[in-house]
């Protein structure tokens, strides 16, 4: 079983930032007695499948832009998988977009609890007005061409995209790019032998 201290020796998480995020596994497990947050059969392998998939963008993220403090938009956040995870890590300010109420009030106490940088929009990202970000996340929650199709009002120059994708990863990338040109950079995951982190930059429409 995957735990709390194997994310911190994998990823070189610090005491006090894994105390943070086993505040937001502990409300987890609170809330989905009740809520139904995320799938109870992911629950006993939430370090694996929710803590170490998100938070294994944070080093990767470091490394693309160093020590800058990042904008991202988190479109379909649903429990706050990645971008409340990275808000968590000290990456930067999360712009969690999300239209189901109850998971928009319990990312709200995650980042109450855990001091996150975070804003929570409860609302669809269609209308959600743009403003300046840097990247935009996104995991289970649409096809690539999906997100980059809500995403393009908020694509400024150099704004990129970094997705959580799984094995049909390369399906939804070449339809993508039938319809935007992109450059793409793949990271294997290490939560997901089969999954993908997925870097998209210099979007353009076609």
């Amino acid at each position: 079983m995957y735990t709390a201290d194997d994310l911190a020796r994998d990823l070189d998480v610090s005491r006090e930032t894994l105390d943070k995020l086993k505040i937001y596994a502990g409300l987890l497990a609170k809330w989905q007695k009740a809520k139904n947050l995320v799938a109870n059969s992911t629950l006993d392998a939430m370090w694996q499948r929710h803590f170490l998939d998100s938070a294994q963008m944070a080093p990767l993220l470091r490394e693309a832009y160093g020590d800058r403090q990042l904008t991202m938009l988190d479109i379909g956040s649903g429990a706050g998988f990645p971008g409340l995870v990275l808000a968590v890590m000290g990456i930067g300010h999360a712009h969690m977009v999300e239209a189901n109420g109850r998971k928009c009030i319990f990312m709200s106490q995650v980042s109450r609890e855990t001091s996150a940088r975070a804003t929570i929009h409860n609302e669809r990202i269609e209308a959600l007005e743009p403003f300046p970000i840097d990247i935009v996340t996104s995991r289970a929650c649409a096809r690539v061409l999906q997100l980059i199709e809500w995403a393009a009002p908020f694509l400024w120059e150099g704004t990129e995209m970094w997705l959580l994708k799984g094995e049909g990863a390369d399906e939804e990338l070449t339809e993508a790019q039938a319809c935007w040109k992109m450059d793409v950079t793949k990271h294997k995951s290490l939560s997901d032998p089969n999954g993908v982190i997925l870097r998209l930059s210099k979007l353009e429409r076609l």
